[in-house]
């Protein structure tokens, strides 16, 4: 694997390598080809297939290879290169250079070094004495005369058959080209100039990428917006605003993207190009005038980017490229074989020599010009890094032409634009309304508590706005600190550090003493579980919760591991007054801070604040020290990541798992793979690419969940401002919506969720825990009553004392013996009821009663069964009916309904005609 991958490398550098062939032992001479122009003055060259046949090339066609912006690499150049350019025709296998610039030497003769690298490896070198390759303007160098050096060079299929296909297509191609001139009467290097090659293939497409994103930015934020100004009750109001798609959250994304390259580290070159569409969310826009105006407050003083990990252009850089020996350089002897072959390559050439054509490479090699090659590169900029050098903050602003030491003027003015831009879309978004309902386009009703209280939305726009940009400003202002530029401009970020940083302190500071202040905090024991689980409902994870939270919590499995410990609860003076999202005045003074959060985490904006400050301090302040960059930020997205992950803050639930698993695991993965970047490593360059792509597959894909996330919350957001609509369009869309304000009702009061219980198996009948052996029958008084008739005294068909039931042997009685049998054949009663008289006479009462009106105990131990059954049943209606004194009941008595008190009326009226009866007979007597 590792040599066919050294072999590969080995021929990308080959085919670099022919980039460079005009300079290496040549030429002014050029070969013939016709040239056509079209009546619109499109130029098109002839040129010759591999069959013979003619082909017509327009000019003006984009090459397969050519280099770029250019920079100087030693500081103090006495040579000024104004263009240095070249390009490989795959189609009409030619190279293209051109080399122009200037000097204030008087005279003096050189030696040039050219080398090539391809991906942070040396692939050719070469030095020569340019007089000897026929470059005139160089021989001897004479400030009188311009420097200027052009040509077309033929190659065959044989100089590029080692160039592979994948060399002229893989986006953003690593390598650069260094071109060294040194004086030979010091023998010490007077020039020095690197330029970038490419293929064109590249990630960055920050016109088209970042427009789709800002495309999707206006939309989050018109949503957002949408449900934070509909609605006349702000409980219900702030509810919806909690499930539309935070613009906090979004720009957090696009800042991780855009800011992981602020780690001082040498990033491939795919990386900062796929940033450099996201660069505008960062603050990072470039302006030609906004620049000039920082340039001229900056002064001179550019800072040093070598500071940041970069190579800076117009600064010496000795080691680029591996350095060189200039023992090395004036030891070999080159002249003789250089000699050699420029003379045989100029007579090989020497029928393709044209003056028409070398007119028509005059006009291609102006700049700035519409016709001809457009595809050269520029002098970069002063506190630009070198082309090809893509290290720390410095090499990924090096896309947008910013350099770092304008990086916070930059990212401030922007951000005041945006606070501006903000507060007067609200405005404006006011007035409007005011037009429409003047001219009768909407109702006077139609959001009305908006247009009363747009001030307030006008203050919350812009603090929220604040909250948005705290980590960039943060950032920014401690990396201008460490950067060291200019005093004015550090003066600046000292004060807006302060301003910002103590201002959202103490606003948020205020924010939570508000709410806190009627209470008090304790400190109690408690045990902390460990118990197992599953994020996301398949990823292992462990629950670690407090004993007192997990018995509110229906849902917390059997724990596993049980440690003491101690919590910390908020006990407030009043336990019924009402949560912090039903407090309206609390709403509309920090609802732009604790809107969003969970009824249980409303306070998550303080912690939040000082997690994005933290990691400001190691962006910007731990500048040019990658591993503590790294590492400690690691450190901190991890504690961070678990936190959160726990806490759950949002509620939200998209923003729950945009936030806390897509994001958090990005960070965390971002920052494991980018410390194989740092230069201690070593790590081969091709592998570093190979890394990069996997970094660019990580947050392209958390970009596209986010311009998801943003459609999705759009439509809910939609769904919320038609809340109070009876007809909802699209109609299929209503159970979606249905389900959707389901789920809100369900997560805005955020208490743990009651398990249901899992239905209960039925028990099965129980059966009887004792069983009948033998029947006794013992004597009743009915025996003893010579009045009894009826079935009664045919019962002793059984006698008194005798055993009836199944024993051992003994045999089974039939049915015709049987006491049921017997019953039914001497009486129509029902069995076990009692006959009794059918009248009752004098002489019974009169030996019931005594005359004073007290049972007759002589008597009544001579009477039948049935008539002291009569007495009981007397004793116990007046029991029932008048209670003596002093007699109670043990429980109260149930009310009484209707039919009970007719019943009771009976009895009492029975009793009372039994007793007048009674008086009537004594007293006849």
């Amino acid at each position: 694997m590792s040599i066919s991958r050294t072999l590969r490398s080995d021929t990308l550098a080959y085919g670099l390598s022919i980039l460079l062939i005009p300079l290496l032992s040549l030429l002014t001479p050029t070969f013939a080809a016709n040239v056509a122009s079209t009546p619109e003055g499109v130029k098109y060259v002839e040129t010759v297939t591999s069959e013979g046949n003619a082909l017509w090339l327009r000019d003006t066609r984009k090459p397969a290879l050519y280099t770029q912006n250019f920079g100087d690499c030693l500081g103090s150049s006495l040579i000024n290169v104004t263009r240095f350019d070249a390009a490989y025709y795959q189609d009409n296998m030619t190279v293209l250079f051109h080399l122009e610039g200037n000097t204030n030497v008087a005279n003096e003769s050189l030696m040039m070094y050219i080398g090539v690298f391809a991906y942070g490896e040396a692939r050719f070198d070469l030095t020569f004495n340019p007089c000897n390759a026929q470059i005139y303007s160089l021989c001897p160098m004479n400030r009188s005369v311009p420097i200027e050096a052009n040509g077309i060079i033929p190659v065959s299929q044989s100089d590029v058959a080692g160039i592979p296909p994948i060399a002229l297509s893989i986006p953003d191609f690593e390598g650069q080209a260094i071109l060294r001139i040194f004086a030979n009467s010091t023998e010490t290097e007077i020039g020095c100039y690197s330029a970038v090659v490419t293929n064109g293939a590249t990630f960055s497409h920050p016109s088209a990428v970042g427009s789709v994103i800002g495309v999707f930015i206006i939309i989050a934020i018109a949503a957002s917006f949408a449900t934070a100004v509909y609605g006349n009750h702000v409980p219900t109001t702030r509810t919806h605003y909690a499930h539309s798609l935070s613009v906090l959250v979004v720009f957090s994304v696009f800042h991780h993207i855009f800011y992981t390259g602020a780690l001082s580290v040498n990033w491939p070159s795919v990386l900062p190009a796929f940033w450099s569409n996201f660069a505008w969310t960062g603050g990072m826009i470039y302006s030609e005038s906004m620049q000039n105006s920082i340039n001229q407050l900056i002064g001179s003083n550019k800072g040093n980017t070598s500071i940041v990990g970069a190579a800076g252009s117009g600064s010496a850089a000795d080691d680029l490229g591996g350095g060189f020996e200039i023992s090395q350089i004036y030891k070999r002897s080159f002249a003789p074989a250089l000699r050699q072959g420029s003379s045989s390559f100029s007579h090989q050439l020497a029928d393709f020599h044209s003056p028409k054509l070398e007119t028509h490479l005059a006009k291609r090699a102006l700049a700035n010009t519409t016709e001809g090659y457009n595809w050269y590169g520029y002098p970069v900029k002063p506190g630009l890094p070198l082309p090809g050098n893509f290290s720390g903050l410095a090499g990924t602003l090096a896309q947008e032409n910013i350099p770092a030491s304008n990086a916070f003027m930059t990212g401030f003015l922007w951000f005041l634009i945006l606070i501006a831009v903000s507060a007067a879309c609200v405005a404006a978004f006011k007035w409007i309304l005011e037009a429409l309902v003047k001219y009768r386009r909407i109702e006077e009703s139609r959001l009305s508590y908006f247009r009363d209280h747009w001030t307030g939305f006008v203050g919350a726009a812009v603090l929220r706005t604040v909250v948005i940009g705290f980590f960039m400003i943060m950032f920014l202002a401690v990396f201008q600190f460490t950067y060291k530029g200019s005093a004015g401009v550090t003066a600046i970020a000292a004060l807006v550090f302060i301003l910002f940083f103590l201002g959202l302190s103490l606003v948020a500071g205020y924010a939570v003493y508000t709410r806190l202040r009627d209470g008090k905090y304790g400190i109690k024991r408690d045990r902390l579980h460990l118990a197992p689980a599953k994020k996301i409902g398949f990823v292992p994870w462990v629950e670690l919760a407090y004993e007192s939270r997990r018995s509110q919590n229906a849902e917390q499995g059997p724990s596993a591991v049980s440690l003491p410990g101690w919590s910390i609860y908020y006990a407030h003076e009043d336990p019924h007054r009402i949560h912090v999202h039903e407090d309206q005045d609390y709403v509309k003074k920090f609802g732009w801070l604790s809107a969003r959060f969970r009824r249980t985490r409303w306070w998550f904006f303080a912690l939040w604040l000082v997690y994005e400050f933290v990691r400001a301090c190691f962006y910007g302040g731990a500048a040019g020290h990658a591993m503590t960059q790294v590492f400690g930020l690691m450190v901190v997205e991890f504690i961070a990541l678990i936190t959160i992950i726990k806490l759950r803050p949002f509620e939200g639930a998209r923003l729950n798992a945009l936030m806390v698993y897509v994001l958090g695991f990005s960070k965390v993965a971002t920052l494991a793979l980018s410390a194989a970047f740092d230069i201690s490593f070593n790590l081969a360059r091709i592998t570093t690419t190979v890394i990069g792509v996997v970094i660019i597959v990580i947050q392209g894909i958390l970009a596209i969940l986010t311009l998801i996330a943003i459609l999705i919350g759009a439509v809910s957001s939609y769904m919320s401002v038609t809340r109070n609509r009876e007809s909802f369009k699209p109609r299929s869309w209503e159970p979606f919506r249905q389900r959707y304000f389901s789920h809100l009702e369900k997560t805005a009061p955020d208490v743990p969720p009651v398990k249901e219980p899992p239905p209960s198996t039925p028990e099965p009948p129980k059966e009887p825990y004792f069983r009948v052996a033998s029947v006794r029958r013992e004597p009743k008084i009915e025996d003893d009553d010579p009045d009894s008739i009826g079935p009664a005294s045919s019962r002793n068909s059984v006698a008194p004392g005798r055993v009836v039931g199944s024993r051992p042997g003994s045999r089974p009685q039939t049915r015709s013996n049987s006491m049921w049998s017997n019953t039914m054949s001497n009486s129509h009663l029902p069995y076990d009821a009692r006959p009794h008289r059918a009248s009752w006479s004098t002489r019974d009462f009169n030996s019931y009663y005594d005359p004073n009106g007290h049972s007759n105990r002589s008597s009544q131990m001579l009477m039948s069964g049935g008539r002291m059954s009569r007495k009981a049943s007397d004793e116990a209606l007046k029991d029932q009916t008048t209670p003596g004194p002093g007699r109670g009941s043990l429980t109260s008595p149930a009310p009484a309904t209707s039919l009970d008190v007719k019943k009771l009326r009976g009895s009492e009226r029975m009793r009372e005609d039994t007793l007048d009866e009674r008086s009537s007979e004594e007293s006849g007597k």
